[in-house]
């Protein structure tokens, strides 16, 4: 009897395991929802022109400090709580993070794609800074030696497309 029992714990221990979901961190509700889509931040703005992440990259020097609406794949989340995603072009890659630190993304964005508007910014990151972020975004052994340069957009509103809902 001992034995039966045994075995069935272990078999639901394994089941348990098996059935595990990752654990998602929503820490701002969405402004706006749709059949496919949700909207973080403020209300997303209609028709305004769109410029592609490769051409932000690009011309960078041009749109330094100007207004932009972009958007991609997201490429990765922080997994701590959805501060910022990353975005990625041909060129680079683009860190998009939030006004203020006023709203969050869900933790589970990753693959979806994005649309926001924001500040396009060029910055220089300390090698210790670049490698938080790294780790953030849940790389184990980040690979990042010296000062790099990084794009981001300080986004005022996010909306995020789930083609699978």
């Amino acid at each position: 009897m001992k034995n039966i029992f045994l075995v069935i714990l272990g078999f639901l221990f394994v089941a348990n395991i098996g059935f595990a979901q990752e654990k998602v961190i929503r820490l701002s509700a969405p402004v706006e929802q749709g059949d496919n889509y949700e909207v973080f931040g403020d209300e997303f703005p209609q028709g305004m022109e769109v410029t592609g992440l490769e051409r932000l990259i690009a011309k960078s020097a041009d749109y330094k400090g100007q207004q932009v609406t972009t958007g991609g794949t997201i490429k990765k989340v922080c997994q701590k709580k959805g501060c910022f995603f990353m975005l990625g072009a041909q060129n680079g890659d683009v860190r998009i993070k939030f006004k203020d630190y006023s709203f969050f993304v869900p933790t589970n964005s990753t693959g979806k794609e994005a649309k926001l508007v924001g500040t396009f910014q060029v910055n220089e990151l300390s090698e210790q800074k670049a490698k938080h972020y790294a780790k953030d975004a849940g790389e184990d052994t980040p690979k990042v030696e010296g000062p790099q340069k990084e794009y981001s957009v300080i986004a005022t509103s996010v909306k995020i497309i789930d083609a699978e809902r």
